[in-house]
């Protein structure tokens, strides 16, 4: 297989199960080495998956719902202890999934390191006066804080069934080879920032971007030292590069289960692993917490998302502080706080995209089918 034959497949109902797996063989990546001290999940009390979780007030079928979105692997944590973990018999836990927009939270994660060592100045700062090559684009003069939050104010369309859509557009740099960041100069102004919160891949990328520029080194380099060897990953991780060498910062992490769900725990625990700071607790917390109106969850017209948003993290309505790392094709940590549960849900849901909404998208759904997991764990 190559590039535009995986590009073009995307969102048309092909089968992605041996694809999201083996992505190594068709794009060039920059790998991350397993942890010299790698760090092995307790066993815990074996959970019973529930029956049945309800959606918008009707009963649906757990089993059913892992089925129809082809879940790879399930795997969950509580308390710091692995309860549940079951691997698809074409899948298994060795197996580095993409991320897809699960990155866009580890990329959040390296970026409070990089804040926390003093790198990365204040968030009302502009990007572009620390990345002046995105002078006159939609970045221009937008403090990092307003980007963090999906909220810069660029034209955006990231209709994944609109093959002129700006996300297909930005694919089209995947296939076909390009310079991820020079896409971002593209963009143009449609809001004024910090007012509307439009999911948009490439203000991630915008992020990598900054990433690189205050700490002087290339994504894999800098999450691999920080973030990478001291959560302890078994396993290599590597990421998508384009034709510059520099990472897709917005959907290009590939991971096993085991340590995407470290990422999870971290971020349960504040930041802290095991008696060391590793992000900064007060980074972790600002990022999992709306803190203006069009990022707070729930129905306001000034987000196209009923979910909320802080930094690079999803914020669900509810009463347990929950929040997640969701990508397309139904990729999923879920975190917990209140029940002390982490879950990782890995898939190849084949029906995903192919409307623009919920109806195959189905991450509403899929978060009520992971607290009614939590509440059973």
């Amino acid at each position: 297989m190559d590039r535009k034959t995986y590009i073009s497949s995307l969102f048309t109902g092909a089968d992605q199960r041996r694809n999201f797996q083996t992505l190594d063989t068709v794009f060039p990546v920059a790998r991350m080495s397993a942890s010299p001290a790698p760090f092995a999940f307790p066993r815990g009390p074996a959970l019973v998956l529930p029956a049945i979780y309800t959606h918008d007030g009707v009963d649906h079928s757990v089993d059913s719902m892992l089925d129809e979105t082809e879940t790879m692997a399930l795997l969950v944590v509580r308390d710091g202890s692995i309860v549940f973990e079951r691997y698809a018999d074409w899948g298994g836990p060795d197996r580095r999934w993409k991320s897809m927009s699960v990155a866009k939270s580890v990329i959040s994660a390296a970026l409070g390191i990089a804040w926390g060592e003093g790198l990365l100045p204040s968030l009302d700062t502009s990007v572009s006066s620390i990345l002046p090559e995105l002078a006159g684009s939609a970045y221009d003069g937008v403090g990092i804080k307003h980007v963090l939050q999906m909220s810069s104010g660029a034209a955006w369309n990231e209709d994944y069934s609109d093959p002129e859509s700006d996300i297909n557009r930005f694919a089209a740099i995947t296939a076909n080879g390009g310079s991820f960041n020079a896409f971002a100069a593209t963009l143009t102004r449609a809001r004024e920032p910090g007012t509307f919160n439009l999911y948009n891949s490439t203000d991630t990328q915008v992020l990598g971007m900054l990433l690189t520029r205050v700490t002087g080194r290339p994504i894999h380099d800098y999450v691999g030292e920080k973030l990478w060897h001291p959560l302890g990953m078994e396993a290599e991780g590597f990421w998508l590069l384009d034709d510059h060498g520099m990472e897709m910062a917005y959907a290009g992490l590939n991971a096993t289960a085991r340590d995407y769900a470290r990422i999870g725990e971290l971020f349960r625990n504040r930041g802290q692993w095991h008696g060391r700071q590793i992000v900064p607790a007060a980074w972790v917390k600002a990022s999992v917490t709306p803190d203006a109106p069009h990022l707070m969850p729930g129905e306001s017209g000034l987000s196209d998302s009923l979910f909320g948003y802080g930094y690079q993290w999803w914020v669900p309505a509810g009463d347990d502080g929950e929040f997640a790392a969701i990508g397309v094709y139904n990729q999923f940590i879920y975190v917990n706080p209140a029940r002390r549960v982490v879950i990782v849900k890995l898939s190849a849901s084949r029906r995903y995209g192919l409307t623009s909404d919920e109806t195959s998208y189905r991450e509403y759904e899929t978060v009520d089918m992971l607290r009614a997991i939590a509440v059973a764990a």
